[in-house]
């Protein structure tokens, strides 16, 4: 099983391509086969009907990454008035380089901790297939991004659908995962990643947490695999056979065809569902010469059905 990188094409190509559905004058377009849909027709900045609202959750719940197209600069108001369409925001308890906690509008960017673009960045982990905060008891339900400043060229955001992977495995790899708890560990990825130890805080914070390698969608019954680099071990599994199965399963889920490859437009802002996605930032661009900085807030999840 190997992973690849996803050649998808332009998203206006992908929307042009698919007729949109229209509702209360916003209109979706569907990206592509794996996931993903542009929203058009609506202005963040302003009041948004109880129609579009609905639109809006019932758009990300279909297509799981959902692309607002033509926004202008959002306030922190604005920003966080937007994640509110689906649910309450989540504090964090990651530390920016000079010790202070990211506010609920933070940046995620590729700069190193004295503010200068850097191939490896103070945030390494951003540019590694995850699911935001799976290392929670109740991890990261929705996440939101708007571009500040983007490189001339790459720099593009990949989602892998996990879902379409899972329903893609072979019956008896199914039968075999079938039970099995991993252990998710910001520490795992910290020293994974040779980044910065966690402070004694942080550790209190955010200790490690057993989830359901396979999990269960809360209304539609579908199965899911749970994936991504804070996944440190498969419980009652010996250490190298664990590795070696949660690399295999990342691998058959990178595969291109349950990929969306999202190329960054002046005026994205983006929403996506982390329970049924890994994404990773691609370092698809001169990282220690161009600075690709984004707007970021979060919603808080729920506990991971088996």
């Amino acid at each position: 099983m190997n992973s690849q990188t996803s050649t998808q094409s332009n998203p206006k190509s992908a929307a042009a391509a698919t007729p949109g559905a229209k509702t209360g004058g916003a209109v979706i377009n569907r990206l592509s086969k794996a996931a993903g849909a542009e929203l058009l027709g609506v202005d963040l900045t302003g009041p948004v009907s109880e129609a579009v609202r609905r639109e809006i959750v019932d758009a990300l719940e279909q297509h799981h990454v959902l692309v607002v197209r033509g926004q202008k600069r959002l306030g922190d108001d604005e920003f966080l008035g937007f994640a509110a369409m689906f649910g309450p925001g989540e504090k964090n308890f990651v530390l920016n380089a000079d010790g202070t906690r990211m506010n609920l509008v933070h940046e995620v960017h590729n700069l190193d901790e004295h503010g200068n673009p850097a191939v490896k960045p103070y945030h390494n982990s951003n540019f590694f297939w995850h699911s935001d905060k799976s290392y929670r008891e109740m991890p990261t339900f929705v996440t939101m991004l708007q571009p500040v400043e983007l490189p001339p060229d790459g720099g593009d955001t990949q989602f892998a659908n996990l879902l379409a992977a899972y329903d893609a495995l072979p019956a008896e790899k199914k039968t075999a995962i079938d039970g099995l708890k991993v252990e998710h560990s910001l520490e795992h990825m910290r020293k994974m990643l040779d980044e910065r130890a966690l402070t004694a805080e942080e550790k209190r914070d955010s200790p490690p947490q057993v989830h359901p390698l396979v999990r269960t969608h809360p209304v539609t019954g579908e199965k899911s695999l749970y994936l991504g680099m804070y996944c440190a071990r498969i419980i009652g599994m010996p250490e190298k056979e664990s590795r070696a199965l949660i690399d295999e399963l990342e691998a058959f889920a990178t595969q291109p065809q349950f990929i969306y490859t999202h190329k960054w437009m002046p005026g994205d802002v983006i929403a996506w569902d982390n329970r049924w996605l890994i994404h990773r930032a691609m370092p698809n661009f001169a990282m220690e010469k161009h600075r690709r900085v984004l707007r970021r807030t979060v919603v808080k999840g729920t506990e991971v059905p088996a």
